[in-house]
């Protein structure tokens, strides 16, 4: 438990300090930063389109993937622009309301993006699993079922811990030692008691963490299983690489999750908290995309198709 004392002071804006340590290497970082969010809306962009217009991409995988690729966007535009202004002036101020907005935002895609991983986990069971009832079970409604629920279930859980954090009291210090709003460095600012969030966090974590990470960890065994009871090897290989796209995503995701939000607060160091974050927010949505592309040959072919068009147009 931990109450501040009140003071007669209420934060109005709250100061977010960012990376102190790289402060000597501010230009390089912000560089390196705005060119990662710049290549990660472009490749995100790219799927989206590609997914909307290609005849060849109608699978419910590609459905998913758009989805998942949409969430990327929403959560990079949601810290990354911030973040940029935090880099280069060594610290930003950001208002009470603004901050409450990036948390919720924030909050609700990263829920969001741990159902829509689960989903897909679910179509390449079935898939796999299930290959003569795929068509069948996967159909159209079921596909918008998961992707309402993905999207619903994820901002209406962290509504939860939005509306508790707009109950607390800051009236202390409104230095965040981090460089987003995010829940446990606005817990620490806090002069409310805040008991009650902190068990209401760690409650949060198994229908938004644990519970998904389960159903993916099983769907996977189940595939594993499946694939090698096939004979070839070539078939496996075959098999295998319609799913390792998802898994690798899957284990960078929850992963560095893992970390941030299953291992006590207080017990590791903000330094490490912060590039770990850096991770999932930044590297990840950067990196879906070209992982997804890599072993595709439908995406790679639908790249070169669109790109052909384009270029044709502009001929034209």
């Amino acid at each position: 438990m931990k109450v501040h004392e009140v003071n007669s002071t209420t934060v109005t804006e709250f100061l977010i300090l960012g990376f102190p340590a790289l402060n000597d290497y501010k230009f390089s970082f912000f560089s390196i930063v705005l060119l990662m969010y710049f290549m990660t809306i472009c490749e995100n962009l790219l799927i989206i389109l590609l997914v909307s217009t290609s005849q060849r991409l109608r699978s419910p995988m590609y459905f998913f993937l758009g989805h998942l690729a949409l969430s990327d966007i929403i959560l990079v535009t949601s810290i990354v622009p911030k973040m940029l202004e935090v880099i280069i002036r060594g610290g930003s101020t950001i208002p009470y309301v603004g901050c409450l907005a990036q948390f919720y935002l924030y909050g609700g895609t990263v829920s969001a993006e741990c159902f829509l991983l689960t989903a897909m986990s679910y179509d390449r069971y079935l898939a796999i699993c299930r290959p003569l009832h795929y068509i069948s079970v996967m159909s159209v409604k079921l596909r918008y079922s998961l992707i309402i629920s993905s999207w619903l279930l994820g901002f209406m859980l962290v509504l939860i811990s939005f509306l508790l954090v707009c109950g607390l009291q800051f009236c202390g210090s409104n230095v965040i030692n981090y460089f987003f709003c995010d829940y446990a460095p606005l817990l620490d600012l806090s002069c409310s008691d805040t008991t009650v969030l902190d068990i209401e966090m760690i409650l949060l974590c198994f229908p938004i963490i644990l519970l998904p990470f389960s159903f993916i960890t099983v769907s996977y065994v189940y595939i594993f299983i499946a694939i090698f009871e096939i004979s070839s090897i070539s078939g496996c290989q075959k098999t295998f690489s319609t799913c390792s796209s998802h898994l690798v995503v899957v284990s960078i995701y929850y992963g560095s999750m893992f970390v941030i939000y299953m291992v006590p607060y207080r017990g590791h160091s903000m330094t490490v908290n912060k590039f770990i974050s850096l991770v999932y927010i930044v590297l990840t949505p950067l990196l879906n995309p070209i992982i997804y592309s890599l072993r595709n040959k439908e995406i790679q072919s639908s790249v070169i198709i669109y790109l052909m068009v384009c270029h044709k147009k502009i001929l034209s």
